[in-house]
């Protein structure tokens, strides 16, 4: 009988630890409708790789964040696969919580649209690739072609062209608001609000990460965005995805200044919506820069710590494949992230307004690559409500956000 010798026996159960790793992925993401793609995508690789045990968790935005700092942290190799938003990448990136893609091998290729990659890169837009964009999510602009057309006028360009055409159909139509918008305090607000300020030159914080919120330019993005409220609902200060949906598909409204990818198909269904086929899905307006639409895209990563690392990242290039990203979109309308499918025939056949979304994505704007986003976003959503209900003068608001999210950003 041979008798193993203790280092041969140790590694004896790394291979037998090692091959069952193989055999087995453990992919976390999000519920909802990232779910059905997510849950599109595991049958689909399964059906290559039939002897595979992979297992699938669908967890809620907060618990998928929640669980996915917790075992990175304590690095406890829970996940092969974990899907991140683009917010928390920098903090599970600068922390060497996920894996180099490049040395897992594959890299990334010209296709993928480019705003969507760079928040996939540590430092951003140029450093390494921890992860490969998976949703495409940005967000869009809406606005009543057959409104527009009734009264001339033009597609607005700028700004300063929704707070016109707001006015004219306002005062013009009967039993429609001028526009809609998310008005309740937090993310909803700040949501709406970025656009209109990255349009006007301004922003939140800085390359350095230094608050630059009280700036002439971040002013006047403020006065225009609280000029709308004029032509918005009553309410509209507490309104929030719901009501801005139902708004827009009831008809009830001439413009949404926020539209997401998710809710663009309804607005052509009978059965949900009242004006099917009489809406425009269009990139956000410019002002003194030019479109500035918000990037919401999720990316796929690999842990630094994945029990089965190579089959993770074969998964990930798998389901970021240009054949599976248009399988996908088509099946469960999961927003791709490369040029090529907004680009195909059938997909635009399903989506006619996936051109006007590829040129929103294409001039995305990240949201500040800070760990502290969470916080500072709360901050300025407090502020600019406050502002918005006029609780405070517009100078007054940008200058007391700009001196809490200096402080937040400082602890």
């Amino acid at each position: 009988m041979r008798v193993l010798t203790a280092g041969a026996l140790a590694g004896a159960l790394i291979l037998s630890v090692s091959a069952q790793a193989a055999d087995k992925l453990v992919i976390a993401g999000r519920d909802g409708g990232f779910a059905q793609a997510l849950a599109k995508a595991v049958d689909l690789y399964k059906a290559k790789h039939p002897d595979l045990q992979i297992e699938r968790l669908e967890l809620p935005y907060g618990g998928l964040y929640e669980k996915a700092v917790i075992s990175l942290r304590e690095k406890a190799g829970a996940y092969d696969v974990l899907m991140i938003d683009d917010t928390w990448s920098v903090e599970f990136m600068s922390n060497g919580w996920l894996a180099d893609l490049d040395k897992l091998g594959g890299g990334i290729d010209a296709d993928f649209i480019k705003p969507t990659v760079d928040v996939a890169r540590f430092p951003v837009g140029s450093g390494t690739l921890y992860a490969i964009p998976f949703v495409g999510n940005v967000e869009l602009f809406a606005y009543r072609k057959d409104l527009f057309d009734k009264y001339g006028l033009a597609r607005p360009a700028k700004w300063t062209d929704v707070v016109t055409a707001a006015k004219t159909i306002s005062e013009k139509e009967t039993g429609v608001s001028g526009v809609v918008y998310r008005g309740t305090k937090g993310n909803p607000i700040v949501t709406g609000f970025l656009p209109i300020l990255w349009a006007h030159g301004a922003d939140v914080v800085d390359g350095k990460g230094q608050a630059i919120l009280n700036s002439p330019d971040a002013l006047k993005a403020l006065e225009l965005f609280l000029s709308l409220k004029a032509y918005a609902p009553k309410g509209v200060e507490t309104y929030n995805a719901s009501e801005v949906r139902d708004a827009l598909m009831q008809g009830t409204t001439a413009m949404s200044i926020e539209l997401w990818p998710s809710w663009a198909p309804s607005l052509d269904d009978p059965a949900k919506s009242k004006v099917p086929g009489k809406v425009e899905v269009i990139a956000a307006p410019g002002q003194v820069k030019g479109p500035a639409p918000m990037l919401g895209s999720w990316l796929l990563a690999v842990p630094a710590d994945a029990p089965n690392a190579k089959g993770g990242r074969d998964f990930i290039d798998f389901v970021t494949s240009k054949e599976m990203q248009k399988a996908i979109a088509i099946d469960t309308g999961n927003p791709p992230t490369r040029a090529s499918v907004y680009k195909d025939a059938d997909v635009v056949a399903k989506y006619r307004w996936y051109p006007a979304q590829l040129e929103a994505l294409m001039t995305a704007v990240a949201r500040p690559r800070i760990t502290q986003w969470s916080k500072v976003e709360t901050i300025l959503g407090d502020y600019l409500q406050l502002a918005l209900v006029g609780q405070m003068k517009p100078k007054e608001a940008l200058e007391e956000a700009n001196a809490q999210i200096d402080r937040a950003l400082k602890r």
